[in-house]
């Protein structure tokens, strides 16, 4: 057949489609357009088409002159020849129920072997092309096939007397299932119950090897069945078989590359050769179907379908852009229009949009793919995840997320997780309880130890004023046993009080400044050093400004604490002389600290404090000659002190320098001069210079040796004071276990 014969088969089938006369002459106008030759065949066609169908007495134009006698024709009120009472075998014609294409079905009573209304398809007069009769048939095979409680079933089959071949099926009273919905206000999930049942009868007829390809609401009716709705499928009229074969040497029908419902075909169906339609074409249809069920339309509404060409609608099928999510579209809807919608589906409008939201949607889109491969393989996956949705589980088409299957089963166990939620709840609001109870006695606790704290702390801060007081008197006391020459008694008082209750005041320092002299007279190192520690705390805590007086106390204490060998009360007290004066600007008082804190070796720690108070003094010596110098013995002093830090610090060449400044001053103080030539002969030894070593080491310990060998006594500047010596003698027990290697010398016995 040439493709303007093909052209002019399908226009004539789609317009024998068509009942109504003001469909039929539009759909004629907008077809053939200019083309009177092709309008004037076609309208002679169809006119055949009445005709013949007439003359065969299944639609006579006219009423014959004489009813026969078995009623086979009967008259309608207009005066034509309606189509009630006639027989066709064992079946009576009541009324027309519709026709398609293909077939014209009627309503028709059997008469035996038993009385039953039936409903009964014929093939249409004029059109029974050898393709068109094998695919009649093929629907007739296909129906025949099928026994599912929701496919409505044929009873019988057969062909008239002119050979027009025809089948029965049984009576579906009912109504399209969105109709039905609507009219009951059937909710969401009710809607869902029966579009499951839809997918089990799909299901069962791809099982059959028949895919329907015409999946719409109108071949969808809800039937009732003792009092419970059951949904119907009906009209495999363009249905395929999954291995279709037709009969020898037949051409397929002209429309073959237009099967189906615009609103509800497949892309796949659009395509010019529609021999790979499988049944993932009907998976889309459910989706279409299911889409409408929701939200009242279709997802793709062929607004332009009539004044399009087949070939403008095929392409506008298959290049659909994704669909809108239901749930998205609801919400689009103006308030109005929303509020119907939720009320056909008994829900209010929010409500509506939150249950389409989230799994319905992803079902719905997964089923509208337009590539068929990401679609659900199968109504019954499809069906299984509805249910999936029902039941509150995971649904296939939803992305895995581990938040998702929670969120899903505690939905699905709503119940058991309501009561383990009270029971948390009991849990948690019993350990809050608890808990509060226990910090509440917890803090009654801390309040009542707080107040023995601060009961304590009264007590201790009387008792701590009380012995401030007593130390306090106790001095003034010792200070006039002193006046009187009573020094014995004073010692003994002093001695009752602790170091840290001693007052940081001057004349506290003097008190213990005295009384540690009197130890130091008599050789009572132990006692002389814990008598000049004491001043030295009174003195290194008093608020007076730096005077030489207080800094020249330090020599004192720190003297009579090495003398004495306490280490540890030592180091208390050069970190306690520091941390008094290592801000101080007065160079005396600087020389004193260095001097007092160095009588041993020290860490790098005490030393980089010490470096502030190096700082003040060397400015003062910057610049001077020891021969115009206007005071050279603090100058002297002030230099040895120098030598002392840098030796302390390892800086042995430097240390040197400063000992030969501090020699070089004219005034001479036997004390000071055996002390530098120590540290000279300690950084020679450093520096390997043995002969200055022994030279230095044995003038100083003569020196030293000479004073020890008379009376003790305060001495003067030319001598020495009696605790620049003892400094000495330390500094001398230092270098003769650095420089011959010996033992420590001890400090002299008590």
């Amino acid at each position: 057949m040439s493709p303007e014969k093909q052209h002019e088969q399908a226009l004539f089938e789609a317009a024998l489609d068509l009942t109504d006369p003001d469909e039929r002459r539009a759909f004629l106008d907008r077809f053939c357009g200019k083309d009177t030759a092709l309008r004037i065949r076609l309208e002679k066609l169809l006119s055949s088409q009445e005709s013949a169908e007439a003359f065969l007495s299944l639609r006579p134009q006219r009423e014959p002159e004489s009813t026969p006698p078995d009623g086979q024709v009967g008259e309608a009120d207009d005066g034509a020849l309606s189509e009630t009472n006639m027989h066709i075998g064992r079946y009576k014609l009541v009324q027309r129920l519709g026709e398609g294409g293909c077939g014209v079905v009627y309503l028709a009573e059997q008469q035996e072997p038993v009385q039953r209304e039936v409903a009964l398809k014929i093939i249409r007069m004029g059109i029974g092309t050898q393709a068109i009769i094998a695919r009649f048939m093929m629907e007739q095979q296909a129906m025949a096939w099928m026994d599912h409680p929701n496919i409505a079933r044929v009873l019988d089959a057969g062909a008239t007397a002119t050979g027009r071949p025809y089948f029965v099926m049984e009576r579906v009273r009912g109504t399209k299932i969105t109709d039905y919905c609507n009219e009951h206000r059937l909710n969401v999930n009710r809607r869902l119950d029966l579009f499951v049942q839809v997918c089990n009868a799909i299901q069962h007829a791809h099982q059959k090897g028949v895919i329907h390809r015409d999946i719409k609401p109108s071949n969808i009716l809800i039937a009732l069945h003792d009092g419970f709705p059951v949904p119907k499928v009906i009209d495999f009229g363009i249905s395929k078989s999954i291995k279709e074969t037709l009969p020898a040497n037949t051409e397929a029908p002209a429309r073959v590359r237009f099967i189906g419902t615009p609103d509800y075909m497949s892309p796949e169906q659009a395509e010019p050769d529609d021999r790979n339609v499988d049944t993932r074409s009907d998976i889309y249809g459910l989706g279409v179907l299911l889409y409408e069920l929701l939200t009242g339309r279709t997802p793709f509404p062929s607004k332009q379908a009539a004044q399009s060409t087949p070939e403008e609608l095929c392409r506008a099928i298959r290049e659909r852009p994704p669909a809108t999510p239901p749930s998205v579209y609801v919400a689009s809807l103006a308030p109005d229009e929303l509020a119907r919608l939720a009320e056909q589906r008994g829900v209010k409008p929010r409500a509506l949009v939150t249950a389409l939201h989230g799994d319905l949607d992803w079902i719905v889109l997964r089923t509208l793919k337009k590539e068929r491969q990401h679609r659900y393989e199968t109504a019954n996956g499809l069906a299984r995840d509805v249910r999936r949705y029902r039941d509150h589980e995971p649904v296939a088409a939803h992305p895995p997320s581990r938040f998702y299957h929670l969120r899903k089963l505690v939905r699905r166990n709503r119940q058991l997780f309501i009561v383990g939620t009270l029971f948390v709840a009991i849990l948690v609001a019993g350990l809050v309880v608890s808990t509060r109870l226990y910090y509440q006695e917890r803090e009654a606790h801390r309040e009542q130890a707080r107040l023995r704290a601060e009961a304590e702390q009264s007590r201790a801060v009387e008792l701590s004023l009380r012995q401030h007081a007593e130390a306090r008197e106790k001095l003034a006391q010792a200070a006039v046993l002193i006046n009187h020459g009573d020094v014995a008694t004073a010692d003994a008082l002093i001695a009752e009080i602790p170091l840290d209750l001693i007052p940081p005041s001057l004349e506290a320092a003097g008190v213990l400044r005295t009384l540690g002299w009197w130890h130091f007279q008599a050789s009572r190192w132990d006692l002389a050093a814990k008598r000049f520690a004491g001043m030295a705390k009174a003195i290194t805590q008093v608020d007076s400004a730096d005077t030489d007086d207080v800094s020249r106390q330090l020599l004192m204490a720190g003297a009579a604490l090495c003398e004495a060998g306490d280490r540890n009360a030592y180091e208390q007290f050069r970190q306690m002389a520091i941390a008094r004066f290592a801000l101080s600007a007065n160079p005396v008082a600087a020389e004193h600290t260095i001097k007092a804190s160095l009588l041993m070796p020290s860490d790098a720690k005490t030393l980089r404090m010490l470096a502030p108070l190096a700082s003040v003094a060397a400015a003062t010596l910057e610049g001077t000659d020891p021969k115009t110098d206007s005071n050279p013995y603090m100058s002297a002093w002030r230099s040895f002190a120098l030598a002392l830090f840098e030796y302390r610090q390892g800086r042995d060449e430097q240390a040197l320098v400063w000992v030969q400044h501090c020699e070089d001053y004219p005034n001479y103080n036997a004390a000071r001069f055996a002390s530098s030539r120590l540290i000279f002969a300690m950084a020679s030894h450093h520096l390997h210079r043995e002969d200055d070593v022994r030279a230095g080491l044995k003038q100083a310990r003569e020196l030293i040796d000479a004073w020890f060998r008379t009376p003790l006594n305060g001495g003067n500047e030319q001598q020495g004071i009696w605790f620049d010596w003892i400094n000495a003698r330390i500094l001398l027990r230092e270098a003769t276990t650095l420089i011959d290697k010996v033992s420590p010398v001890p400090p002299p016995a008590n």
